[in-house]
């Protein structure tokens, strides 16, 4: 069974989706122990962790896919892929769409915004025609085959234009064939609820970013309102940076590591990375 068939299956339980945000195979790896069934990756992430700067549209499509392949090979579980707008017009967005299909990827989001692209949460973010989207999901549609590629269609009409617009889009886009929609940046719970009595028999996506423009509540009170996946996109980037950020700190200013906290041991890493099961296997083919 395919990532993207494993997917469809988990969209069609009861139960909400919470899906924590990946930026790299370790981090993705770490998803997968600690038993989510599925991951996801989003721009911010990507682009901090490869190029060191902001979701501001600097990703290329094809530094975007390498890192998201490499990623989706990593795991077991479904990976979920943030790509953007697709990278151009209706054109680009097949071929987007035919390179997540090869390279593995359950799902993918495509949004709305202009060209360079910002973080759904930053200000001044600007949004293409609703037709011209509607068409690109259309082309993804037809791209993905019977690959059963998950495709959720973003608005980021919310900023811009008011949430009125917002979801009239986000109908538009589903009736372009999209399976999931995710209304980018709600800024309160009454604006949740008006997007979920929008949508009684949609699966809805959620994005919970800490210190974001949507409100922090929990899955299970997401779930009641009508959404199907949550996502946690940036919490492991931001608790690492900080960690990261206090250890270097000690090192500095103490010249050692003795005392520092939050450190994993040398033999859980290998663990975590099987060592043990590549030494086996490198074992077995020597002379």
């Amino acid at each position: 069974m395919s990532t993207s068939q494993k997917l469809r299956e988990l969209l069609a339980r009861p139960e909400i989706i919470v899906i924590p945000g990946v930026y790299d195979c370790l981090s993705a790896k770490l998803v997968e122990q600690a038993g989510f069934d599925v991951a996801a990756t989003s721009g911010f992430g990507i682009a901090a962790s490869t190029l060191g700067l902001p979701d501001y549209g600097f990703l290329t499509a094809t530094e975007m896919l390498y890192s998201v392949g490499r990623i989706a090979q990593s795991i077991n579980i479904p990976l979920i892929a943030d790509c953007d707008t697709g990278y151009g017009n209706a054109l680009n967005v097949m071929r987007t769409v035919k390179d997540a299909v090869q390279i593995g990827l359950a799902g993918i989001i495509l949004e709305d915004q202009e060209w360079p692209k910002k973080c759904g949460h930053f200000e001044g973010k600007r949004v293409i025609h609703m037709n011209e989207h509607a068409g690109k999901i259309r082309a993804a549609v037809e791209a993905r085959g019977d690959s059963s590629l998950v495709i959720i269609a973003r608005t980021d009409a919310r900023a811009p234009l008011g949430l009125e617009e917002a979801i009239r889009r986000g109908q538009a886009y589903m009736n372009a064939g999209a399976d999931m929609l995710f209304v980018e940046a709600p800024q309160s719970v009454a604006e949740l609820q008006t997007i979920a009595a929008a949508f009684p028999n949609i699966p809805l996506v959620a994005n919970i970013v800490e210190g974001g423009k949507t409100p922090a509540i929990s899955p299970a009170e997401l779930q009641n309102l009508g959404f199907k996946i949550v996502f946690f996109p940036l919490t492991a980037l931001m608790a690492v940076t900080e960690v990261m950020s206090a250890c270097f700190r000690h090192l500095k200013e103490q010249e050692t590591t003795n005392n520092l906290p939050n450190l994993m041991s040398f033999q859980d890493f290998q663990e975590l990375m099987k060592v043990p099961q590549y030494l086996q296997i490198e074992r077995q083919y020597q002379n």
